[in-house]
């Protein structure tokens, strides 16, 4: 079993609206309503490669129980903390016809001590039957930075292995406590090395970096390619998978399936280069549907030969 945190769920709008323009009228040609989050969209997705998944974290208000309840119809199993402030709620704008979104997030709920430690038990009591715990996305008002890493901590005492995706402090805080693996994007991996990334050379050097500031294994997303650091054996193996070419009708949430694909390979005992191959293939299929999570694992395995990956070998000099 894979448990999902989501510290910041929210109701997440998805309207599409071809020839998208600021500052016109415009009339959505279809909109969908799902329970958001990056953690939400790792488990919806993990839902649907058949991998046993409890998604929790944390819900108030309406929205809240809104969340919940959209998770329950899709049958995602879930057991979230319940808070007295609002959860958010997301809306993001599709253009299928310039292939662009454009997202506008809520800063989302306070949160309060005593609602913080009740989660932290919650985990703690998940914990103790999961393959993976997996925290994803930004942290809400009245959660300190370091909540991640300290988690990150509690889990390594118990020999659970805890995968982060987030970005800023909180990211390089978990990174420092030695996570079992990280998942920047891009810009988040540039934030977390202080340069920006061009070249293969530049993200082999991210890579290592981040390996050496305590990550275990390092998987960095980008729009066409996406590059894993895997250690083995007190061995560093560094890859490069580059994305099959489709036409996509929406980039939210691919990410996030690239993820959940990932652990769905690597719990099923799969090899790093396989699960890289397996999970490109996956995060690329999420961009031919609207709705971050949700993908066609057959398109995913038909996508799969169409992926290339190859081992980084440093240049010599």
């Amino acid at each position: 079993m894979i448990v999902t945190v989501t510290m910041n769920a929210a109701v997440d709008r998805t309207l599409t609206v071809p020839n998208f323009q600021l500052g016109q009228r415009h009339r959505a040609s279809q909109g969908l309503t799902l329970a958001g989050g990056k953690g939400i969209n790792v488990a919806r997705a993990l839902k649907r490669l058949d991998v046993p998944v409890v998604a929790t974290g944390l819900a108030g208000g309406r929205t809240g129980t809104r969340i919940v309840e959209e998770l329950t119809s899709e049958a995602v199993l879930n057991d979230f903390v319940r808070i007295a402030d609002e959860s958010r709620t997301s809306t993001a704008v599709v253009d299928p016809t310039a292939a662009t979104y454009t997202e506008i997030n809520e800063w989302g709920p306070h949160v309060e001590p005593e609602e913080l430690a009740m989660l932290l038990d919650k985990i703690s009591y998940l914990a103790r039957g999961a393959d993976m715990v997996v925290f994803a996305g930004t942290l809400p008002r009245g959660v300190g930075d370091s909540f991640y890493a300290e988690a990150i901590r509690d889990l390594n005492r118990r020999s659970v292995p805890a995968v982060l995706d987030s970005e800023g402090p909180p990211l390089r805080l978990g990174v420092e406590a030695e996570a079992f693996l990280v998942t920047p994007n891009q810009r988040e991996a540039e934030g977390l090395v202080g340069q920006e990334l061009g070249d293969d050379e530049d993200y082999m050097m991210a890579l290592d970096r981040i390996a050496d500031m305590g990550a275990r294994n390092v998987l960095i997303t980008a729009e066409t390619r996406s590059f894993g650091l895997s250690r083995a054996d007190r061995k560093r193996t560094l890859f490069r998978a580059d994305a099959p070419l489709v036409e996509p009708v929406s980039a939210v949430g691919s990410g996030d399936v690239l993820l959940a694909a990932f652990l769905a390979a690597r719990v099923a005992d799969k090899p790093f280069e396989d699960s890289l191959k397996i999970a490109v293939a996956a995060g690329a299929a999420s961009t031919l549907e609207v709705g971050a999570g949700r993908f066609e694992p057959r398109e995913a395995s038909r996508l799969q030969s169409s992926v290339q990956v190859r081992v980084l070998e440093p240049v010599a000099g």
